[in-house]
């Protein structure tokens, strides 16, 4: 690390570093009284940015990468302790500035993009006036010149309709779009230098591709970028330096193509290890498996034909009117597809592709306007919620978010205990002892039950998301884009974990996800879908290897690649393509 400052620092020379840190240290207090302890989270971490490079931070959930990011812009948190020898951010010594002077820093020198899009957003507010308050705040124009502003800059992050998408409320737009829309205002005062928490995580592929065309065009003004990811291919493409990060400290540090393809650290190569891709199908991807176990269901199913699908769908059609404009939209438009008993169907396209809409109908939230869906050959939409009611435990759902669908006031057991039906467990320590199971089942420990979410790291969360889908014994879990909020090493985990269930019980699976290497691992076939139609299905061989419709071979060519350089070692030989 020491080498890499000086050489750094000798290149300061000629380019002026953006940022300069020296002996970061970042320590939090839990707890209270006596009770009190501090949590040490960020330990002696040292790197420089210059002008026009880009650091990538990588590293699992916990390991310091974000709380790092947020102290960079004054916002480590209300009971942070922060240390360091030298913390310089755009020319300024930012150790001691109080929040008024960073108001003054943030947004115009430097630019923040926070990591959760789905919450990040004022919901009751316009996402074009959430930007034109970002240049509101530094004096930039007057309102009809802020209001320009705002579409311009949600077109340069690659939105469509950027007129009409900046009337729009954040609920009334994918994932995707409030990404770019984050993304969009966090570079309106066109910053020296750019933190990114894992920008690109809800964005498709070809989305993904603009979003790093955009950073690198930045990179090339001379803006200094930091990206956190967990997409190591994302960070191969745009990053010129990489710092990994576990347990708080910088573990391996150096010039991008040395790190990526001759690690030195065995916490980078396991990294490495675990991305998904054609080379790891049918093998498991973390290093750290879980016991197996004999699951018996508590349901006596009838015997299944197997030519029957578990679920079809045919000739699946919707359409919404827009609350802004009132203009009448069909996102999905005659979309069919079968799904057999412990099969795979990935789902994958654009954001606003029709996707999670697909899924919703599939899961009876929504009805279609036209079309028809059979769970286990027998109608499944069209029918009442009181006929549906006694097979609705039979389909149940994983989504991108498990945070948000959990009540926060429960902790995990009493999350568990209410999916748990009563009908199958009447006693309390029935229900209790299943509960526990369940945990057992997907990786969590019995002291897991008394922590509310909050309290969970992101993959204990999803695992807790995973458990409650499962307590009814379901038959189909629909999981939308169920991994792609977790970093490599976790999502490694969680995708071994759902193929061990799918062994053990039979399960099928409509996995939605934009990450095409993850739904190339998981997918025994797969459905390619753009403007809510269905333009390509096969296996996932056929779609990956000789895909024939022009759409998904964009798809494919969009996807970035970490590959394989001659430096490359053994250890980064697996799961570097989609």
């Amino acid at each position: 690390m020491t080498a890499t400052l000086e050489r750094r620092s000798t290149a300061a020379a000629v380019t002026q570093d953006l940022l300069r840190v020296k002996g970061l240290n970042v320590s939090f207090t839990a707890g209270r009284g006596r009770n009190a302890e501090l949590r040490h989270v960020v330990k002696d971490v040292s790197v420089a940015l210059a002008a026009g490079e880009c650091l990538a931070l990588v590293g699992e959930s916990g390991s310091g990468k974000s709380v790092m990011a947020r102290t960079l812009v004054g916002l480590p948190g209300g009971t942070a302790q922060v240390q360091a020898g030298l913390l310089e951010v755009a020319g300024h010594q930012v150790s001691a500035l109080t929040e008024r002077q960073w108001r003054q820093v943030r947004g115009k020198d430097v630019g923040f993009v926070l990591q959760d899009a789905l919450v990040s957003l004022d919901p009751l507010r316009p996402v074009g006036r959430e930007i034109e308050e970002a240049l509101r705040l530094h004096g930039w124009g007057n309102r009809k010149d802020r209001a320009a502003k705002a579409v311009e800059l949600l077109a340069s992050v690659g939105v469509p309709d950027p007129q009409m998408r900046a009337g729009q409320r954040p609920d009334e737009l994918s994932g995707g779009l409030r990404q770019r829309a984050l993304i969009a205002s966090a570079i309106a005062m066109d910053p020296k230098i750019v933190i990114a928490d894992e920008p690109t995580t809800a964005l498709d592929v070809t989305v993904q591709a603009q979003i790093l065309e955009l950073f690198a065009a930045m990179k090339s003004r001379g803006t200094g970028i930091i990206l956190i990811s967990h997409d190591l291919s994302v960070v191969a493409t745009l990053a010129d330096h990489v710092a990994v990060m576990q347990g708080g400290a910088i573990v391996e540090q150096g010039p991008a193509h040395e790190v990526l393809y001759n690690p030195q650290h065995e916490y980078t190569r396991t990294l490495l290890d675990a991305i998904p891709s054609e080379h790891t199908k049918g093998t498991p991807l973390s290093r750290t498996g879980r016991a197996r176990t004999t699951a018996v269901s508590r349901r006596v199913r009838a015997e299944r034909d197997p030519s029957v699908p578990v679920l079809r769908a045919d000739g699946l059609t919707k359409s919404y009117k827009g609350r802004a404009d009132g203009i009448t939209r069909t996102v999905v438009q005659d979309v069919s597809f079968e799904l057999g008993i412990g099969e795979t169907l990935g789902i994958v396209g654009e954001s606003g592709s029709g996707k999670s809409t697909t899924a919703k109908i599939a899961l009876a939230m929504l009805e279609p306007d036209n079309g028809s869906v059979l769970l286990d050959g027998a109608p499944w939409t069209g029918i009442t919620a009181a006929a549906r009611r006694s097979r609705r435990r039979l389909m149940t759902a994983v989504y991108q978010d498990p945070l948000s669908s959990f009540d926060p006031r429960w902790n995990a057991e009493r999350i568990l205990l209410d999916a748990i039906s009563r009908e199958d467990f009447p006693l309390d320590a029935d229900r209790a002892a299943r509960a526990i199971e369940l945990a057992g089942q997907v990786g969590l420990q019995a002291e897991h039950l008394s922590k509310h979410p909050l309290q969970l790291s992101g993959g204990q969360r999803q695992r807790l998301a995973i458990a409650r889908a499962l307590a009814p014994e379901p038959e189909v879990i629909v999981l939308d884009e169920a991994v792609s909020a977790l970093d490599v090493s976790v999502q490694a985990q969680v995708l071994d974990l759902l193929s061990d269930l799918q062994q053990e019980l039979g399960l099928s699976y409509l996995f939605i996800s934009h990450d095409l290497g993850v739904i190339h691992h998981m997918s025994d076939r797969v459905l390619v879908m753009k403007d809510g139609r269905a333009v390509e299905q096969g296996t996932a061989e056929q779609i990956f290897n000789n895909p024939q419709e022009p759409y998904t071979q964009e798809l494919l060519a969009s996807v970035p690649v970490l590959g394989l350089g001659d430096q490359a070692t053994p250890a980064t030989t697996q799961g570097v393509s989609p």
